[in-house]
């Protein structure tokens, strides 16, 4: 047996073999580990060791406890295998969520005299309630599974099926999904056209725990090499057939359309003083008139479509005729303004309500759409079972925002239909395009990443939003307060982007829509199942024959 094989049986022998504070230290570190494959650093390689260690410390689950494997009453008297199986999982989620999650401490230092205090307790609750779902994911894994191929590959299928849960429970919080890890590839992104990030997830967390497999003594080396080799082929054949499809990807843009995408770079801290609403709407103003100093990188010619942030302007515009009047000054002549902005209502009954809203106003100050967010932030933008919590949300004011109807296309003039998304909303696989109806001609984010200062926070949610293009085919456009905005065609490619923390405007062509539907749009994220079914058949179904005496 080649020694550099001998070497990892010893690595995996001392991991199985470690007890108490050391098997749950060794998790936080490989949680922490993977956080290195996220945006912005994109070391993907770090996803092998934390994958395989994780693996390899559930393993020592079984190894290191006594024989009660089925008895459940031991996950209540905190003994057995199960309960220390949960433990690493969730050992694991807490380094990876608390390095890959800090930057949320920002927030709450725009207003450090109200809510700094909070930041220890706010960290810690995040990264431990979020690694509930690893600790699951790693139970799970254990107990449907003997230690063999049948743990690897469980692991991989689990985490992704936690991913999913995670994505929706509890109104969802599907940040750094793992297959956000390949966003600096285009070739690589292509796949969730087919299969959504999910899959992607699915095939980066299969191709990083299969290597465990190494450290198996008991395993035959064919076996061991098709494990780990199989994996790895898939990733290949993904980038080339990611590759071969940009290859012939057309570069169609929409005629007559010319997007002008103005990013003011307010501070947070300063958004929302009143004597300071005056100088904001002035440096908005400023960027989107003909000679504000964007930068024509797409195709030249004045701009007939002006996009402005989240809550860009710190007014209720139906309310502020003059505020409206002064707004559509810039606006060309045939042209419309797109704006974040918060909407507010007063009824005899029942109010009063208050929206964050986006707005489609002409030349004529006349409002001609507008769309409601309808999935708000918890204690961001609302405060959740407000009647038993005596906290406020952490923005301004202390009315709590309404939800608006749902997702829904608006018209533009002059423009294909939109699909807007307010900041959050962007992050949900296969909730990009209201469900019926006509399918839209581009996908609008608007959001104010100001609140997660100069930290990674920014360039995740970016790449999280830029797979909405690739995966449903059709364009995104992308204008935040602080960066990072940008134009991202029907393939997932960013042809124009902002810096994080740049007063700027740019302009843009808007790319065309593909002219056929992806099999992600048509059956969204049930792909990913269909994709796992035929990954188990490869690795299970394929050798099996071969392979059996090592699966019992």
């Amino acid at each position: 047996m080649p020694s550099q094989m001998l070497s990892v049986i010893g690595w995996r022998d001392t991991i199985v073999a470690l007890t108490g504070w050391r098997r749950r230290g060794l998790a936080f570190i490989f949680g922490g580990l993977a956080v290195l494959a996220l945006p912005p650093f994109h070391f993907v390689p770090a996803l092998i060791p934390a994958f395989a260690g994780l693996s390899w410390l559930i393993d020592g689950s079984q190894a290191s406890r006594s024989g009660a494997r089925f008895r459940w009453l031991a996950w209540y008297t905190g003994g057995g295998p199960k309960r220390d199986a949960y433990r690493c999982g969730w050992w694991f989620g807490a380094g990876f969520f608390l390095f890959g999650l800090y930057w949320v401490s920002h927030a709450l230092l725009v207003d450090a005299a109200r809510f700094g205090w909070l930041i220890p307790f706010a960290l810690a609750g995040i990264a431990g309630m979020f690694a509930i779902y690893i600790g699951l994911a790693a139970l799970a894994t254990f107990a449907l599974s003997g230690e063999g191929p049948a743990r690897i590959i469980m692991l991989a299928l689990w985490w992704v099926a936690f991913e999913w849960l995670r994505g929706w429970l509890f109104t969802g919080f599907p940040w750094n999904l793992m297959g956000t890890v390949w966003t600096f590839s285009d070739a690589m992104i292509q796949f969730t056209a087919v299969a959504g990030v999910f899959g992607l997830s699915l095939v980066t967390v299969m191709a990083a725990v299969a290597p465990a497999a190494l450290g198996m003594a008991g395993m035959a080396k064919g076996h061991k090499y098709w494990l780990v080799g199989l994996p790895f082929a898939v990733l290949g054949l993904l980038w080339a057939g990611g590759a071969l499809r940009l290859a012939g990807a057309s570069d169609a843009m929409v005629d007559n359309v010319r997007l002008r995408l103005v990013q003011p770079n307010i501070a947070q801290a300063d958004k929302w003083k009143r004597n300071l609403r005056p100088r904001h709407v002035q440096n908005l103003l400023a960027l989107s008139r003909s000679d504000g100093g964007a930068a024509a990188t797409q195709g030249n010619g004045a701009p007939t479509h002006i996009i402005w942030p989240e809550t860009a302007v710190p007014l209720f515009l139906q309310s502020a005729s003059p505020a409206a009047r002064a707004i559509a000054a810039v606006i060309p002549p045939q042209g419309v303004l797109l704006t974040g902005a918060p909407r507010f209502l007063r009824r005899a009954k029942g109010g009063p309500f208050l929206w964050n809203s986006l707005h489609i106003i002409n030349a004529k100050a006349e409002f001609q759409g507008t769309y409601d967010k309808h999935h708000l932030v918890p204690f961001g933008e609302y405060v959740p079972f407000k009647s038993f919590l005596p906290v406020a949300k952490f923005t301004q004011g202390r009315t709590d925002f309404t939800a608006g109807p749902g997702l829904r296309s608006l018209f533009v003039p002059g423009a294909p239909s939109v699909s807007p998304l307010i900041c959050f909303e962007a992050l949900f696989p296969g909730r990009a395009v209201a469900a019926g109806g006509e399918r839209p001609g581009w996908l609008l984010n608007v959001t104010n990443d100001a609140w997660f200062g100069n930290s990674p926070g920014p360039y995740q949610h970016f790449a999280a939003v830029r797979l909405r293009a690739a995966e449903e085919g059709i364009p995104l456009v992308r204008v935040a307060n602080t960066g990072i905005s940008a134009v991202v065609d029907a393939y997932g490619r960013t042809l124009v982007q902002t810096r994080l923390g740049e007063r700027i405007a740019i302009d843009s062509a808007l790319p065309q829509t593909l002219s056929s539907i992806t099999i992600f749009s048509l059956i969204g994220n049930k792909a990913v199942i269909i994709f796992a079914l035929l990954y188990v058949i490869l690795l299970y179904g394929f050798p099996y024959l071969y392979i059996r005496r090592q699966l019992r």
